[in-house]
């Protein structure tokens, strides 16, 4: 048996005799007397050396029996946590009672999962708002708000295979938990062992401490939607005149996103394979909209159809894909690209409508392309940074609430996600979507498609172009590999890379910036503390590096720029040069300390 986490059979046995004990669903306890019975202890070592962890963001893993898995015990431990949680520290909802909304997209258990929640907080007294059926992640951000609840959940593993399920929290104000609560709620969880409260769902069900919510949050969300439109007549009047292929691969977003395009009448075709929900998604290796083998089936209906675009969104319907019609194929963008198409038209519309804020802000996430900065800037927005995940980008709209700044507008990250307006506080594919097909009729009606406008884009800014680059460090010593990578990147300030200067070196972990010719350091950066380096190159690139808090990997992200005034195809090719330079200066700083 494998003995690297120095757990003898003894205590193996143990501990999954004691999970036997506490599992109260059948099908999860059977899994692990099997185990037991069969003396399956490598499988068994894989589901106990460790616990699943409740992080900033709630907890996620593979499904399965075991404390090293997701199944109904762990999401009561979790959901225990949180109600005392929130009976110690919540505020009240509109009716004067702690509540939290619940969701659930349509990975394996997902339903059992919302509902073993559920029980558990209708065990603490909390009134539950329960979506009878799967519901988009945003929706679950936008209901919190609406409903004016405490808390929100929802049980999802985002774009993960298959195996994985997972348990995200939110707050009052509609966002993933930062601090402090996300501090409080995971002291109260890691606290819960046997003593878990818990009640029968149909008798929470029949004495209302569980109330079922649909209809009235669907036509409430899609509303809000309608509101993020920037011309409403050119949807209503042109709409039909655009084709679009979509998919939800096997996930929540076919619902709402039909129903939204029916509104403006929007001829849409959905995949018919990946129409319906499933959370095994037998039609792709991974259901994640980033991914161009999860789009084929999508381009392969887009070419027999001629349709103009292709839309992805994935299981959650938080993050959304695209590809554009070029010629007879189709051309993935990235979300970098979608991202600075999207701030183009949204700010460049709302203010050619009167209806964009004289203060107005735009947010993205410091490894996002710093084009779309430069874009909102054009038109007179205030534009700011925060560490990557939507959260930080919702903390940053608190701020400005709570300090009457400015009026956010829109906001984005590289990995696909896109926040319009404040009323939903995370990644929203269904409003995007919407958008984004307003974005290519306007386009159209003006002789272009999305891909001619970018690159109108370019020769007004400068040509830029992203990589992303991911090192694993699996095996015992992986931790202290990237440790010593990360301590090196720091005491030994590269000068240059991929022939081209270095400027500054900005570390976020300690708030500073270093002049790298200088050798000044000033602590100049407002944000939260966070284990990422980034270089500042002469050209206007900038190379982030960032250890990933939940596996062994580092990402290293580029945003290379070529100067305007240089013809395309050239800057293309400069840009493609620099870029395998800085993938040799990354393989480099690895091998020093690789070996």
């Amino acid at each position: 048996m494998n003995q690297e986490a120095g757990m003898d059979r003894a205590e193996l046995v143990h501990k999954a005799q004691e999970y036997v004990s506490l599992e109260q669903h059948e099908d999860f306890r059977t899994e692990v007397e099997k185990l037991l019975a069969q003396e399956q202890f490598e499988e068994l070592h894989e589901r106990f050396y460790a616990e699943l962890s409740f992080g900033t963001g709630g907890i996620r893993g593979i499904m399965g029996g075991g404390y090293n898995r997701m199944n109904p015990l762990m999401i009561q431990r979790a959901t225990e946590g949180l109600a005392r949680y929130v009976v110690e520290h919540g505020t009240e909802d509109k009716a004067g009672r702690k509540s939290v909304a619940i969701a659930y997209d349509s990975r394996n258990n997902s339903p059992l999962f919302a509902k073993t929640a559920a029980s558990v907080l209708a065990a603490h007294g909390i009134h539950v708002y329960l979506f009878s059926a799967l519901r988009p992640t945003p929706e679950l951000s936008f209901a919190v708000r609406y409903l004016g609840a405490t808390s929100g959940i929802v049980c999802t593993a985002s774009h993960n295979p298959k195996q994985y399920n997972g348990f995200k929290v939110y707050w009052a104000d509609g966002a993933q938990i930062v601090e402090p609560h996300d501090a409080g709620i995971i002291e109260n969880v890691r606290s819960v062992r046997g003593d878990i409260k818990s009640m029968d769902y149909e008798a929470a069900l029949s004495q209302g401490l569980i109330e079922l919510v649909d209809e009235q949050l669907d036509a409430a969300y899609l509303d809000m939607v309608d509101g993020q439109i920037i011309r409403p007549e050119l949807l209503r009047n042109k709409g039909k005149d655009l084709s679009v292929v979509f998919t939800p691969l096997h996930g929540t977003g076919a619902y709402l996103v039909e129903r939204a395009l029916k509104r403006y009448g929007v001829p849409v075709i959905t995949v018919p394979e990946q129409r319906e929900p499933n959370g095994d998604f037998p039609t792709v290796q991974y259901p994640n909209p980033e991914e161009a083998s999860a789009l084929k089936m999508a381009i392969d209906l887009a070419k027999k159809e001629s349709a103009d675009l292709v839309i992805g969104t994935d299981p959650d319907a938080d993050r959304v894909g695209l590809a554009v019609r070029n010629g007879g194929e189709y051309t993935l963008l990235s979300g970098n690209q979608h991202g600075v198409l999207l701030a183009d038209y949204i700010f460049s519309g709302r203010k050619a409508e009167g209806s964009l804020p004289g203060d107005s802000a735009f947010v993205n996430t410091i490894v996002t392309t710093d084009l779309q900065r430069k874009v909102a800037k054009k038109y007179g927005a205030k534009v700011f940074e925060t560490l990557t995940g939507f959260k930080w980008i919702a903390s940053k709209i608190r701020e400005f609430e709570q300090t009457k700044g400015p009026r956010y507008v829109f906001g984005c990250e590289e990995s696909y996600g896109f926040m319009i307006g404040d009323q939903v506080r995370d990644k929203d594919s269904v409003s995007a979507t919407i958008l984004t097909i307003e974005m290519t009729l306007y386009h159209k009606t003006q002789g272009k498609n999305l891909l001619e406008r970018l690159e109108e884009i370019y020769q007004e800014f400068g040509y830029y172009q992203e990589t992303l680059v991911a090192r694993y460090f699996e095996g015992s010593n992986g931790t202290t590999i990237m440790s010593r990578l990360m301590d090196n990147l720091r005491s030994e300030p590269a000068t240059e890379i991929a022939g081209i200067e270095v400027t500054a070196m900005r570390d976020i972990l300690d708030g500073s910036t270093l002049d790298v010719k200088s050798g000044k350091k000033t602590a100049d950066i407002d944000l939260p503390s966070s284990n990422v380096l980034q270089w500042i190159l002469a050209d206007g690139s900038i190379i982030s590096a960032r250890p990933s808090g939940t596996e062994p990997k580092i990402k290293f992200y580029a945003s290379v720029a070529e100067a305007p005034g240089i013809p395309l195809a050239e800057a293309k090719l400069r840009v493609g040069a620099k870029i395998q330079g800085i993938e040799g200066f990354i393989n480099d700083q690895i091998a020093k300390v690789s070996h």
